[in-house]
């Protein structure tokens, strides 16, 4: 299918043909085949080239999508109240996964400060060397910011990970009347294309009931994001053994609970792109100019944490949990007597919440270590479906 979608330009085509190079002699380099995991990680973060660690602008109207905290102010200011709850019971210490711009960043310290929630320090750890400049220069006026390369080996406060779990490789493997196979990715006639091998049991075990899919069926399994989950694990369950301060994850996603996420009808999988505000299913399309991702498995998530030694807190829709943690209180502060500014604010909230929009398609997994969920968020739980 021919995708018409706007042209690079072309410093950008440039880069995306020495990134289809590298990974086109990556493939050669492993007998003329490797797994769509691998294919993922390169696109999204190779060196200087991957969609991550390249130079483009990737959020805002300039970019290949908008994120909540690009909407608003007020999710940030509700996170800012949802990780005060929790630091109050462990520590005055923030860490954030993949950060974009810093605006979350920026609107979390700024809600800090003004409820007088304490925060003694907020580190960042994002791979985008584009993305940690842009970074800086949002956050320039909250000396407590640091950025890290990888997560330290213990941690007591709130970590939050906005949108980070969707853009981790994915294995991809697809049911054929002799089983399940994993399909990666080849090289014919100069062009990356699909090719299913051999595959390793453990990915389909993943699947609950695998064996009643149907022939044909195509999804998604997590390895790379269960395995930060219990990574994650580790370092909370580390900061609550060395300090005795507890520490808890915000993660705030798109996906489903794995009976939802393995339906019959969801046969094709859930892998799509983003590339300048056009959402399509070509992964092989311009190579590190945009965005690849799957929706996440939450179930599986869910699982890691608590094989690691966390304890679930909250499983909610991302409209029940951002009711439940105050943002209705956080737009009433706004005075509607500036029309324009509150409207404006009004209907951000609105795309936060209706099911139409991101209300019901983006969850919240809330996992700690030593710290209670508030009272509030119990109407919201869902985590019976997990």
């Amino acid at each position: 299918m021919q995708l018409h979608l706007p042209d690079p330009t072309p410093d950008a085509l440039a880069a995306s043909r020495a990134l289809s190079r590298q990974i086109a002699d990556d493939i050669a380099r492993h007998d003329g085949w490797i797994s769509f995991a691998r294919y993922m990680e390169l696109a999204l973060y190779a060196p200087d080239l991957g969609y991550y660690s390249g130079g483009a602008a990737k959020l805002g109207k300039d970019g290949d999508f908008t994120t909540a905290p690009e909407m608003t102010a007020l999710f940030g200011a509700t996170l800012a109240h949802a990780a005060g709850e929790l630091m109050a019971q462990s520590a005055p210490h923030i860490l954030e996964f993949g950060a974009g711009t810093g605006k979350l960043a920026r609107d979390i310290l700024s809600a800090c400060a003004c409820a007088g929630i304490p925060v003694e320090s907020y580190t960042i750890i994002d791979l985008s060397g584009e993305l940690r400049a842009r970074q800086r220069q949002t956050l320039a006026d909250f000396p407590q910011v640091r950025w890290l390369d990888a997560m330290p080996a213990a941690f007591s406060g709130v970590a939050i990970g906005n949108e980070v779990l969707d853009a981790m490789p994915v294995s991809l493997v697809v049911k054929t009347p002799s089983g399940w196979m994993e399909r990666g990715v080849a090289v014919r006639d100069g062009r990356f294309v699909f090719e299913d091998r051999a595959c390793d049991p453990a990915l389909p075990a993943q699947i609950p009931e695998a064996d009643r899919l149907p022939v044909g069926y195509v999804t998604e399994v997590h390895p790379v994001a269960a395995a930060f989950m219990g990574t994650l694990a580790a370092m909370l369950t580390a900061g609550w053994r060395d300090s005795g301060q507890g520490g808890a994850a915000i993660l705030i996603d798109y996906g489903f609970p794995a009976n939802e996420y393995y339906l019959d009808q969801r046969a094709t999988g859930t892998l799509m792109c983003h590339y300048r505000h056009h959402a399509h299913d070509d992964p092989f399309y311009l190579p590190g100019l945009q965005d690849i991702t799957a929706h996440v498995d939450f179930s599986a998530m869910a699982a890691a944490a608590m094989q690691g030694g966390l304890d679930l807190g909250c499983y909610a829709s991302q409209a029940g949990f951002l009711l439940a943690a105050g943002l209705p209180q956080q737009l009433m502060r706004l005075s509607p007597e500036e029309p324009s500014r509150y409207l404006a604010q009004a209907n951000a909230v609105q795309r936060l919440t209706s099911p139409a929009e991101m209300g019901e398609l983006f969850k919240v997994l809330v996992v700690g270590k030593g710290v209670a969920p508030p009272d509030g968020w119990a109407r919201a739980d869902r985590g019976f479906r997990l």
